[in-house]
């Protein structure tokens, strides 16, 4: 019974292999569509989109070609070839906007791009692509059902592109350009005035804004240092609390120190 079952298994193997490979090769593409189908029914979505690639430049306008789009779409998105998929599912939305399947094509290709996002030490255009897409997504279905999730991921990105704009401002500082970390860090600051990275944020500016003031030439120390107390006097409206508190103080006290001397010279 074991051997029986298992040259049936085998046969069953073959045969679809070779229905495949025909279908492959043949000139009828309503063969290949209902092997495709077959296919992407099986989750053999790469077979699948082999046979679609095919299919689809002749394929339009056919009674057929609106699930074989969608097919196809999915068939990229199941297989992580986002870009595809991103492409494919716009264009199906834009060739069958009254398709019951457009919602979801919507989304499901603003996701695709979400999932192009690198960390956010990378180039962010994929970012604000996805960010775009969704917003989009959600400005033309406010009732959808995929709402809340698309609402969460958002602000997910988002959250992203603030890490980078911090940790970019940052750098700045570590490389000691004070110069250019101030600006940096008040354009910040102004881009996101709720950011979590505020009190960081204002640590730094202090920080660029006194080694800035102890490395000018006499001319400039006065004002620097006195920018340097207004960045401590910030920070300290901010958050008394500061976990940067301790440093803050030392460089205040040595702000004070200098000024005054400044003062009596």
């Amino acid at each position: 019974m074991k051997k029986i079952l298992s040259i049936l298994l085998l046969t069953l193997i073959f045969s679809s292999c070779s229905e495949y490979q025909k279908a492959l090769k043949t000139e009828e593409i309503g063969v290949k569509y209902d092997v495709a189908t077959k296919q992407y029914d099986k989750g053999n979505y790469m077979k699948a989109i082999r046979l679609f690639e095919q299919i689809a430049p002749s394929y339009r306008g056919r009674p057929q070609a609106e699930k074989m789009f969608y097919m196809y779409a999915q068939s990229y998105y199941k297989t992580k070839q986002y870009y595809s998929a991103g492409y494919q599912f716009e264009s199906f939305v834009t060739s069958y906007p009254k398709s019951e399947k457009v919602e979801e094509a919507s989304y499901l290709g603003a996701l695709s791009y979400t999932k192009l996002s690198p960390r956010f030490s990378l180039d962010q255009i994929d970012t604000y692509k996805a960010i775009d897409k969704l917003q989009s997504f959600i400005n033309t279905y406010p009732t959808s059902e995929y709402l809340a999730e698309a609402n969460v991921i958002v602000k997910e990105l988002r959250e992203k592109l603030e890490k980078k704009s911090f940790e970019t401002a940052k750098q700045y500082n570590t490389i000691s350009d004070h110069k250019a970390a101030l600006v940096v860090l008040d354009n910040f600051i102004a881009d996101f005035p709720g950011t979590k990275y505020k009190g960081e944020a204002l640590y730094y500016k202090l920080d660029s804004a006194y080694k800035l003031a102890e490395n000018s030439i006499d001319s400039k120390k006065a004002e620097r240092l006195t920018n340097a107390k207004t960045a401590y006097l910030n920070l300290m409206k901010y958050n008394q609390g500061s976990e940067y508190k301790e440093k803050a103080d030392e460089m205040l006290a040595k702000i004070e120190t200098d000024l005054k001397q400044i003062s009596n010279n």
